[in-house]
């Protein structure tokens, strides 16, 4: 994998720890409920944990269908959706609900899940997923197609856990710093609609897939 793919998935990563909606604003109200950092702390990582699964699935998904599916085709696929879940987001943007704040680790990984996978966090490594290349489940050369799979499910869960370990990251620092120094007071009234910005990414991540597709030809 190359080094703008490597940087695509870390940055991702930062974006999506960035957002509130992915799990830093819960993690602070759990802490500021619990009046202690290690409440913050401790949500980060069932937290990490649901969006990894999120977006691992997202990955199985792509990769199954590119053994399936021809790459023109494909490419064009997560482009509609892409953009198409990035309207739908513009135009009706709502969070899955949980049903209290008195939560395990079980309940907060599933919520990370149920939260990343509305967001549509794993659609938007599909343009990074389809540059890379994969071994047809035809090829008439066994050994190498089954060299070129491993190496590929290698790098692919490699890419995962750098693109967690980045949300993890700036997840937390974003999350101790509102809880110790900002408070939801403050940030109530400096408020941005990042679910707007997030609308917008998505579409954005459809038009660049179909440019990505199409740039060599």
């Amino acid at each position: 994998m190359d080094a703008i793919s490597w940087v695509g998935y870390i940055s991702l990563g930062v974006f999506h720890g960035i957002n509130p909606g992915m799990g830093w604003l819960f993690a602070v109200a759990l802490g500021m409920q619990e009046k202690r950092r290690s409440a913050v702390i401790g949500a980060l990582f069932p937290m990490a944990l649901g969006h990894a699964i999120s977006i691992g699935a997202v990955v199985l998904v792509i990769v199954f269908a590119q053994q399936q599916i021809s790459g023109n085709v494909l490419g064009i696929a997560c482009a509609v959706v892409l953009f198409g879940f990035g309207l739908y987001k513009f135009f009706r943007a709502r969070h899955p609900r949980w049903v209290g704040m008195r939560v395990n680790f079980k309940d907060l990984t599933i919520w990370s899940f149920l939260m990343a996978s509305a967001h549509g966090a794993g659609l938007m490594l599909a343009p990074l997923l389809l540059r890379m290349p994969t071994a047809s489940a035809h090829s008439g050369h066994t050994h190498h197609a089954s060299a070129t799979m491993t190496d590929s499910a290698t790098t692919l869960l490699s890419a995962v856990g750098v693109h967690t370990l980045s949300f993890f990251v700036v997840t937390g620092v974003v999350a101790v710093v509102v809880y110790e120094v900002i408070g939801l007071a403050l940030l109530r009234k400096a408020w941005f609609n990042l679910d707007l910005l997030w609308s917008i990414a998505l579409m954005i991540a459809g038009v660049v897939t179909v440019v990505m597709l199409f740039w060599g030809h």
